[in-house]
């Protein structure tokens, strides 16, 4: 078991209390690593340290900025192998998806260090003679990160380029779960000679150095991936100091098909966008609506092609489907199952954990489909976050927007058609930030992830993302008598 510690102000500390939490692998419940459990103590030493850094960080030229970022990226690049197996210790998904993570992880660093000279002001024409106004956009100051378990080295990244570049230093605190990743990007950006004081990685429980964070005053905007329970729950808390903020929470996503779809297509992006991760995220397919017309046919090719995928060691090359992230995580799946069996809906595949050979340690649950499910049970409108798939037929298309519509989030929704009129009134009338048309994701980094309704506020990527790391400051600019 590897003993970490956490990075403030350039060091490499442990907690001042002395304790410790350890990171548990999924696929066989072996410690992996043991990592300091802050304290509130060690959350004000992270957000002083990001304080006293940040006004000589933003006043670097952005390029110089850049550099740090791009030397970090080098490291990144160097060891993607090493790190894309802690990836998989610490969270359990297949190796080639936690591979593909890194590579992501390192285009979005290498992505937002392109920015160090875009970021761009405004200037107005003044009402008076000899005057001018200027709009300029500049940095918040120290920024908190917080970051799921779903995608411990993606998800970092992504907050802690655009952070960076626009002049905000940062203090990022990773889910408890999944702490090793976030610790390897400082570890990266401490061999890149980050200035101290810039990247703060603090490890613990959110309910307890979470908490300290949010309220603290010195924290000038906060950018949250996770769960709708906590993002309500940090919003609440920064609401007291009226602290700017992100919120990227659940989701729901309808995958739709009509029946004029292409049903390989469809059928090949339905089994990748709700088993891809053991389905933990926060765009796959949730439930799928197909067309009376393709219902039979779509269901027994989805089937086949879902009791096909290979459930099982995360570092076997073969493997398409790893844990799920906890126990926890695994009793809310099956609980939720539970109940759509309780309220009439038929398991058609899986409905259950996975146990036997190979599945002895860990927290497996079997790539679930359900059948008879009405739009009125929880499956349809709680998150399931984990590898089950609720099918429900439709007739009409205006039939499938509505039960699109009919829930609390509104992040992704999946449209399969060849009808470019259905297409476009799609667009307009499916309410969700993202509407993917006969593909599935990963988003485009370059766009811009938000959500309507419960799955939050702000967004990432792309321009409308690293304008969420900027502010407007108004100059009226006299230069006459």
């Amino acid at each position: 078991m590897e003993q970490v510690g956490m990075f403030i102000n350039g060091e490499w500390v442990q907690a001042l209390g002395g304790d410790r939490t350890e990171v548990v692998n999924p696929a066989n419940e072996q410690v992996v690593a043991a990592v300091p459990r802050s304290e509130a103590k060690d959350a004000r030493r992270a957000v002083e340290a990001a304080c006293q850094a940040r006004r000589p960080w933003a006043g670097l030229p952005a390029p110089e900025r850049a550099a740090y970022i791009l030397r970090a990226v080098d490291y990144l690049r160097a060891d993607a192998e090493r790190l894309a197996r802690v990836v998989v210790a610490e969270q359990g998904k297949p190796l080639r998806e936690a591979r593909g993570e890194l590579e992501a992880t390192i285009f979005l660093l290498s992505y937002a260090a392109e920015w160090a000279r875009r970021i761009e002001g405004d200037i107005l024409p003044a009402e008076g003679a000899e005057e001018t106004i200027l709009i300029e956009r500049v940095p918040h100051g120290v920024v908190l990160a917080l970051t799921p378990w779903n995608y411990p080295s993606v998800v970092p990244a992504r907050k802690i380029g655009l952070a960076l570049i626009t002049g905000n230093t940062v203090v990022l605190k990773p889910h408890e779960l999944t702490p090793l990743s976030a610790l390897e990007l400082g570890r990266a950006f401490d061999r890149a000679g980050l200035p101290a004081g810039v990247l703060n990685v603090v490890t613990g429980v959110g309910e307890e150095v979470g908490a300290e964070l949010v309220r603290n005053p010195a924290i000038q905007y906060i950018t949250m991936t996770g769960s709708v329970d906590a993002g309500q729950q940090i919003a609440a808390a920064a609401a007291g100091n009226v602290t700017p903020l992100s919120l990227e929470l659940g989701g729901k996503a309808p995958f739709i098909v009509l029946d004029d779809a292409d049903l390989d297509l469809a059928v090949r992006h339905a089994v990748s966008s709700r088993f891809t991760n053991c389905g933990q995220v926060c765009t796959c397919n949730e439930r799928t609506y197909v067309q009376t017309g393709v219902f039979h046919e779509f269901s027994e090719r989805y089937l086949a092609a879902v009791r096909a995928l290979r459930v099982g060691d995360p570092l076997d090359p073969n493997t398409d489907m790893g844990p799920k992230v906890s126990r926890d995580e695994l009793d809310k799946v099956d609980r939720m199952v539970e109940r759509a069996k309780a309220q009439g809906a038929r398991v058609l595949l899986g409905g259950q954990p996975l146990r036997g050979d190979g599945y002895q340690r860990g927290f497996w649950y079997s790539p679930t489909i359900l059948a008879d499910v009405r739009q009125d049970m929880e499956i349809m409108h709680s998150e399931v976050f984990g590898p089950v798939s609720p099918l429900l037929r439709f007739s009409e298309f205006d039939e499938a927007v509505a039960l699109a519509n009919d829930s609390q989030y509104g992040l992704s929704a999946y449209l399969f058609t060849n009808d470019f009129r259905r297409v476009m009134r799609a667009i307009r009338d499916v309410d969700f930030g993202e509407i993917y048309v006969n593909r599935s994701g990963p988003e485009a980094f370059h766009a811009f992830h938000s959500g309507y309704r419960r799955s939050g506020i702000g967004g990432d990527d792309g321009r409308h993302g690293l304008e969420q790391y900027l502010r407007k400051k108004t100059v009226y600019l006299s230069y006459g008598r």
